[in-house]
């Protein structure tokens, strides 16, 4: 419809400049002496048009000429943008794919436009990664080491890789220099308590974990098995130095004090620096909190000397478990163990066949038949010694 509105006009306007010239009798003279020339008013009003004409074809001609090196240039610049985009937009898909060696290829096409440097040398940084081609990888990393922009997204990256590496040391020091950027956001955190993990850096685990906890970004039940790692692998380090393991100790939540993975590993602790009495105390609040079979076995080790009250009170302490852990071999063992050392040679006996009964270990069977050797050693039965010997070297030949 629109053309043809614009055909009627073109035809109409024709119509009236023909009527026009046909009605107009008007004549042009230019005159140079001695020439003079008569034109018609038509022709002339054509001529002009037609000058007109022949001047904007070649005036335009003459601008577009001039700007054809820039539109090259501008149209080779497009290419290369709309190249290097399709490029990073495939290893993007590569990468989310697992066609690492295919998302490295694309990555080294967008790196040729500096807008898609930073974006696509971490993408061949990560696909080099996952490859295992290391020193690959670090190249990639070095290429946007002097971009500002790409400045935390590159240490972030290298955290993570390091971290899967376990190159720890070179992780905390990607994590070290974040921190000085005042770049401490949740995620690098986490790489950061991984990272510590793996150095061994216990205390700044624990530092960590509290961090990540007050900000709802760890598991509670993670949270809690990395305190109790922490604590084991600080209190065994600890364990040569009384002072330094009493100082330990004190800076463990009292609430975390009864877990019972991190009371075992501080009683054998206490009870390696002859820290008898802190180590019967460890191990009595935690059973009271939390029953575990394995404190029984730090409880013999701590076992006080002979007629004192410390050993007394752990045989009370024992009588009062067994009334609701009745069955209970390991108890009944470490009560029996007690009772011998306090030379209290029926009830030994007593406790220590219970434990002989009701076992299923074979470490507990082979205990209690040694143990009753060296009881009926203790009160000259030998032969009856000689038989429980024969027993445990029998169990623990099996």
């Amino acid at each position: 419809m629109r053309i043809f509105i614009r055909i009627l006009i073109l035809f109409a306007l024709a119509a009236g400049i023909a009527i026009g010239a046909k009605f107009n009798a008007g004549n042009v003279v230019l005159f140079y002496p001695p020439v003079r020339v008569d034109v018609s008013l038509n022709f002339f009003l054509a001529l002009l048009a037609l000058l007109f004409f022949v001047l904007y074809f070649v005036v335009r001609t003459i601008l577009i000429t001039s700007e054809m090196p820039g539109r090259v240039a501008e149209y080779r610049q497009s290419k290369r943008e709309r190249d290097s985009n399709r490029a990073l937009r495939e290893a993007l898909k590569a990468l989310f794919e697992g066609r690492f060696g295919h998302a490295e290829k694309s990555a080294a096409k967008a790196i040729d436009l500096d807008e898609n440097k930073g974006l696509a040398a971490l993408i061949g940084a990560r696909a080099a990664h996952h490859m295992s081609q290391f020193e690959r990888r670090n190249l990639w990393l070095d290429r946007i080491e002097d971009d500002n922009a790409m400045k935390t997204a590159r240490l972030v990256t290298m955290t993570e890789l390091f971290v899967d590496e376990h190159q720890a040391e070179q992780a905390l020091d990607a994590v070290k220099e974040l921190n000085a950027r005042g770049k401490r956001h949740i995620q690098v955190l986490r790489w950061a308590l991984k990272a510590n993990q793996q150095a061994k850096n216990w205390n700044e685990v624990l530092k960590l974990v509290r961090t990540l906890e007050k900000n709802h970004a760890i598991h509670p039940a993670l949270a809690g098995r990395l305190r109790e790692m922490s604590f084991d692998a600080l209190l065994k380090v600890d364990a040569h130095d009384s002072e330094t393991l009493r100082r330990v100790w004190s800076e463990v939540p009292v609430n975390e004090r009864k877990n019972r993975y991190i009371a075992l590993s501080a009683a054998a602790a206490f009870t390696h620096c002859q820290l008898l009495d802190e180590a019967r105390l460890i191990v009595e609040r935690s059973l009271n909190e939390e029953w575990d079979n394995r404190l029984l076995r730090v409880y013999r080790d701590a076992a006080g000397a002979e007629g004192t009250a410390a050993l007394r009170g752990q045989i009370e302490h024992c009588e009062t478990w067994l009334e609701d852990h009745p069955k209970n071999a390991e108890l009944a063992l470490t009560l029996g163990v007690l009772c011998f050392h306090q030379k209290l040679w029926g009830k030994a006996q007593v406790h220590m066949e219970d434990a002989l009964a009701h076992s299923s270990e074979t470490r507990i069977t082979r205990e209690s038949h040694l143990y009753l050797a060296q009881l009926h050693e203790a009160i000259g039965q030998d032969e009856d010694a000689a038989k429980h010997y024969r027993a445990s070297a029998m169990v623990a030949m099996a």
